[in-house]
């Protein structure tokens, strides 16, 4: 059954275009929700009218999506995660956290589902994370995961090494 997109449909096409799908899809699920129309003369002349207007919104969300790119790109991005021996987390860090953190660091909103992970992040130190802005344009900013966290237990674990060993030289001292 063809159809107009009415809105951008993952893996299927963007506003305008007119697209293959299978029956119940479109009856149960793109025409109830507004997301697509059925492709008939009528609807595809007016689509043709509506090109132009089409056009220059894509042509606006590309442009802000390449400013999106160019801040976000290269970023360092600090996520806080309780941190266990040999720097295992406890839990995992999830697409949630990461888009607060970059709303938090950049001032940036993000969707959770536009963080493209890849495997779960279960391990303290540095991560890249892929951010899907908007079809083919993704971002890679750099995630530090609990690293103050782990220096911070090192350098106690150092302060605790130093004064046991002034205490043992005071000892020897006294005797």
């Amino acid at each position: 059954m063809k159809v107009i997109l009415l809105q951008e449909l993952k893996g299927k096409g963007g506003e305008g275009d007119v697209v293959d799908v299978a029956p119940g899809f479109a009856n149960n699920y793109l025409m109830p929700q507004g997301i697509a129309i059925l492709a008939t003369k009528g609807n595809l002349k007016q689509l043709e009218m509506r090109k132009n207007n089409i056009a220059k919104r894509e042509a606006t969300r590309l442009a802000d999506a390449d400013k999106l790119k160019s801040v976000l790109d290269g970023a360092s991005v600090k996520v806080d995660a309780k941190v266990g021996e040999e720097g295992q987390l406890f839990g995992s860090v999830t697409a949630t956290q990461i888009a607060e953190a970059i709303k938090e660091a950049l001032g940036v909103e993000i969707d959770r589902r536009r963080v493209e992970a890849g495997k779960a992040i279960k391990t303290a130190g540095q991560h890249e994370v892929v951010i899907s802005i908007y079809r083919d344009i993704k971002a890679t900013v750099t995630l530090l995961v609990g690293i103050d966290e782990v220096a911070a237990e090192e350098e106690a674990e150092e302060a605790e090494t130093e004064v046991v060993a002034e205490e043992a030289a005071a000892e020897e001292a006294a005797e």
